[in-house]
């Protein structure tokens, strides 16, 4: 018998593919050597397998640094920095929001909580004690909203069931508030307007997102308003209408303003030689569904971080305000989420180039005294 088919066989939740590679990466051998998936097997003879480790089914703790804009006994607010998931996902099963959070419940609980003995404080297949069980099943109990990987701001995390079910609703059916922030290359004639384009997954970029006119897209609307105006570059205050992946950059990329440092569509880092000289970026040509592929992309990336004057290799995208009512209090809540960095340096660089040109006068929501001051 072949040793792949006899495997298969013996280890039923492991897939045939799985173990021919297993067998490829030396983790099995056959009377001590080596074999391929189509060695043919023996009676008596000794077969040894390092089976790979079980999946993760907890949530552990981790001293992730979180800034608190907000809690109580029912949810917490954190402005998110970049390069941080909000929950465990595929290879990603730590760093995330959720494992800072399993941190900080366990430190409230006193210092006498010993990680060895609670294995994670209780954390019990996905859930975390001190957060909703909502979601705990596809590991990300409490999560009511998600922000990209590399988007900062405002995020809320329900601490109970009942809470999370009332805010949930509201954003269902959109009664609340998220405004963006944005640094987009080029400028704009206009002082906003409205972007209304279908979004669906990208015909042929697995990682990416499009605008496509088709059944397989979904109907999405973004609001823009032009706060500030400089050589090459704008900021600009975005209001989301609906909730799809990549909707932001999607549709500023398919106006022709792609975000800066937004590599996958069309936008590019910005250093200092940026700032002297505003490139034309791939993704400026109005109407049209760019994407950048991973390979190029991965390129682009390894070149800005060889750099030692870049200001931002990621996308300037920001959630600086978040309201909605409290389930609990039945209070309305708004939270004014400041700028990181590096994308704090950048409006402040971008603000000693100011131009004349439209920007938007009365009707938007975020305070830049708070968000970018």
């Amino acid at each position: 018998m072949r040793l792949d088919v006899y495997l298969r066989g013996r280890l039923k939740s492991i897939s045939r593919t799985k173990l021919q590679q297993l067998i490829d990466l030396g983790g099995v051998t056959v009377n001590d050597r080596a074999p391929k998936a189509s060695t043919v097997i023996h009676a008596g003879d000794v077969i040894d397998v390092i089976l790979p480790p079980r999946a993760v089914r907890t949530i552990e703790p981790e001293g992730i640094p979180l800034d608190v804009l907000y809690e109580d006994d029912y949810l917490i607010v954190v402005n998110k920095q970049a390069d941080l998931l909000v929950h465990p996902a595929r290879s990603n099963l730590s760093g995330t929001l959720i494992n800072g959070l399993a941190w900080r419940f366990k430190q409230q609980v006193g210092s006498d909580l010993k990680a060895h003995t609670t294995r994670g404080f209780k954390q019990r297949e996905g859930k975390v004690d001190g957060l909703s069980e909502v979601g705990s099943g596809e590991f990300r109990p409490g999560i009511i909203h998600r922000l990209d990987r590399h988007t900062t701001g405002c995020i809320v995390v329900a601490k109970s069931d009942e809470a999370h079910w009332g805010v949930a609703r509201q954003f269902e059916n959109r009664k609340t508030l998220k405004a963006y922030l944005a640094v987009v290359h080029g400028n704009f004639d206009e002082d906003g307007g409205a972007i209304e384009q279908p979004l669906g997954k990208h015909p042929t970029i697995r990682e990416a997102q499009a605008v496509r006119h088709d059944s397989l897209s979904k109907a999405s609307l973004t609001l823009f308003r032009v706060r500030e105006q400089y050589r090459g570059y704008s900021l600009i205050e975005l209001e989301l209408k609906t909730g799809r992946t990549h909707q932001i950059r999607v549709h500023l990329s398919y106006i022709g303003h792609p975000v800066v440092g937004d590599i996958v569509y069309g936008g590019q880092p910005v250093g200092f030689p940026e700032l002297a000289e505003p490139p034309i970026v791939a993704g400026s040509r109005k109407y049209l569904t760019y994407a950048r592929p991973k390979v190029e992309g991965n390129k682009m990336e390894a070149g800005a971080a060889a750099r030692d004057d870049i200001i931002i290799a990621r996308p300037a995208l920001h959630a600086a305000l978040l309201q909605f009512r409290h389930p609990i209090l039945d209070e309305m809540l708004t939270f004014n989420a400041p700028l990181h960095e590096p994308a704090a340096t950048l409006v402040r660089e971008l603000r000693k180039q100011p131009i004349d040109a439209p920007v938007v006068k009365e009707g938007y929501w975020v305070d830049l005294t708070a968000a970018a001051p």
